[in-house]
């Protein structure tokens, strides 16, 4: 039997924190529950209860003030634990976000780097973007997977295109911030786009999905898909050049 004396009642130890970085471009819960609505398709079990990190570098003006209790109670409606933000400027939000029980990872070791690819506001943007030509951002390498994704699973391809060699099942989930190829039968969930890229695609060789969505814009099949475009080779887009973007759902011929 171990000698009581010599149990410490508390240990520390450094360790890399593995949670979900989130991208904000607004900081008001009513908008941004309104884009996750249409984004994640109402789903409140989107999430499997992961840690995340609030980024706020995409915001190119924070309010004067943040709503921290309607901010974290919308990302737990989705199952996210925040737990920190990132990128938050202002010793009146830090203030606020410490008094909401979150922690500041902005010099902390072992956080994830912002990805490059990740775009400024248009707004904040718009004079540079006068004076210089765009430069192409570099993206994340392709994501292969060679497993079927099954259900209850979720695959994602942060900053990249997702390459789905064997296929997915219904109750699966498959992201991408850029394209989405498989190879297989495609069902459960499809998002391509997810970062707000509105040229990304979804192709699948044989389709039945509940539901796609590209940069937000999505498609649900409650009532099954049309027997036009069930089992075959389709490719997923937005129509271009409407205001009020819809999905496209196209066959192709692969033969």
């Amino acid at each position: 039997m171990p000698n009581s004396s010599s149990i410490r009642p508390v240990e520390f130890h450094p360790t890399s924190l593995d949670a979900i970085l989130v991208f904000l471009n607004r900081a008001d819960p009513a908008g941004l529950a309104d884009d996750m609505h249409k984004l994640l398709g109402g789903r409140p079990d989107h999430f499997n209860h992961e840690a995340a990190i609030l980024d706020f570098a995409a915001l190119a003006e924070l309010p004067a003030r943040i709503d921290w209790s309607g901010l974290l109670s919308l990302l737990r409606r989705y199952r996210l634990q925040p737990v920190g933000v990132r990128n938050l400027c202002g010793e009146d939000h830090l203030a606020g976000a410490r008094r909401a029980g979150l922690a500041v990872f902005d010099h902390a070791p072992g956080t994830p780097e912002i990805p490059a690819s990740r775009p400024p506001q248009p707004e904040a943007k718009a004079a540079k973007d006068a004076a210089e030509p765009p430069a192409c951002a570099p993206r994340s390498p392709t994501l292969y997977v060679d497993r079927f994704v099954r259900s209850g699973q979720q695959v994602y391809a942060h900053g990249g295109d997702l390459v789905l060699l064997a296929g997915s099942s219904p109750g699966s989930e498959v992201i991408a911030d850029g394209n989405i190829h498989c190879y297989g039968p495609l069902a459960g969930r499809a998002l391509a786009g997810a970062h707000g890229d509105a040229g990304a695609r979804i192709v699948a060789t044989c389709f039945g999905p509940e539901l796609v969505a590209v940069a937000g814009v999505y498609r649900t099949f409650e009532r099954g898909v049309p027997e036009a475009i069930a089992g075959r080779a389709v490719i997923v887009r937005l129509k271009p050049s409407t205001r009020n973007q819809t999905i496209i759902i196209e066959p192709i011929q692969i033969d």
